[in-house]
């Protein structure tokens, strides 16, 4: 099976913008206004270490599972890219005279509207990838019976966010397990993206706080430190899932760099002092909230929902697609995506990841450009 790495437009699209962006609506992680040319992150100088503790034995501890069960991997992109290969590799099997056609390769099913990566990544590693519809006329809701009408006889795994991107969307455990379920009844699993799952104020009871789909059957997840706490310079993530299948996503890992060893050691260092940096983090996750909440009520030309305790949505104008809006707000500095990068190009997504006082102005300035597009 011949592999290919296209170009993903999405990543190619914002990379450089970000930092020519005098106000970016367009970063998710909370703390992102903060970076700095320190080597050592500000919330995590002066913090002491962990005196015996692993950082899969933290991140086990968290999920209530065994080490085996862990996989730390360099952010959650990485983590998404070895959970595809080991995912595929078991669909696979051992057959090597397996048919090579497009109906019999593996099917991977993403959710639509949905983050662009993760359908480019499983498409670069063989799979044939089908698009299964969170209806926007639904509330982005997660529809078992749409997973079961779109699987065939190839299917290996579908591929959900949660909190949904781009629509921050939260599913319940209860509704990620009908997901499982159906996954388990097509002949495959269910691969859950979790990096804004904590996204949640108050905190419930779960791993950072959130909401969780590990240890569902026939489940994988995947997360990081990127979002809720801050701290993406690290290139943290994990998997966690079944064994058989952290074995595989081990034994692709070995082809391809390992999390530098400065990072572990902070990242065990963030997951001593959770308490602190998570209670922040919902306090920046609230006032940014309540901003972006006030700022889309007050505005008659913008339709959607901005979901309890989120600080991204995915928005429509009444006058203007996604591009027009971006294109507008770009005019006066500010960073936002146009939703053709997620299966929605009448749409945007916009994110308060930044700090509150750093976010009012960019708010402020994507005002006036929405008030350019009405001229």
């Amino acid at each position: 099976m011949t592999t290919t790495f296209p170009g993903i437009p999405y990543l190619e699209w914002i990379v450089d913008r970000v930092d020519e962006a005098t106000h970016d609506l367009a970063t998710s992680d909370l703390g992102s206004s903060r970076r700095g040319d320190d080597l050592v992150p500000p919330v995590l100088a002066g913090r002491s270490d962990p005196e015996d503790a692993t950082l899969a034995g933290q991140l086990a501890e968290r999920y209530g599972v065994s080490e085996s069960s862990v996989l730390v991997t360099a952010g959650a992109t990485n983590a998404n890219f070895f959970a595809a290969c080991a995912l595929l590799d078991l669909a696979s099997g051992d057959d090597e005279d397996r048919d090579e056609s497009d109906a019999s390769r593996p099917q991977v099913l993403v959710e639509k509207p949905g983050y662009q990566p993760l359908v480019v990544t499983s498409e670069a590693l063989g799979a044939r990838v089908d698009r299964f519809v969170r209806p926007p006329e639904y509330d982005y809701e997660l529809e078992p019976p749409r997973l079961d009408g779109a699987s065939t006889d190839a299917f290996a795994f579908a591929i959900v966010t949660n909190r949904h991107n781009p629509s921050g969307k939260l599913t319940p455990r209860a509704e990620l397990a009908e997901v499982a379920a159906a996954a388990a009844d097509a002949g495959g699993y269910l691969l859950v993206d979790e990096v804004y799952a904590p996204f949640v104020d108050p905190a419930v009871d779960g791993p950072f706080g959130g909401t969780t789909a590990s240890g569902l059957d026939n489940t994988v997840v995947t997360g990081s430190l990127t979002k809720f706490y801050g701290l993406g310079g690290l290139r943290v993530g994990w998997i966690i899932g079944p064994e058989e299948v952290v074995e595989r996503a081990r034994s692709a890992s070995m082809y391809l760099p390992a999390v530098a060893e400065p990072s572990t050691k902070l990242a065990r260092r963030a997951l001593h002092h959770s308490d602190e940096i998570e209670a922040a983090a919902r306090e920046h996750l609230s006032a940014n909230h309540d901003l972006l909440a006030s700022f889309v009520a007050e505005r008659d030309d913008l339709d959607g929902r901005i979901h309890a305790g989120g600080t991204f949505a995915f928005l429509d104008h009444a006058d203007a697609d996604g591009d027009a809006v971006a294109d507008a707000a770009w005019d006066r500095g500010v960073l936002v995506v146009p939703g053709r990068f997620f299966d929605s190009p009448e749409s945007f997504r916009i994110s308060l990841g930044g700090d509150p006082e750093a976010m009012e102005p960019g708010l402020e300035a994507f005002g006036d450009a929405l008030d350019d597009l009405a001229e």
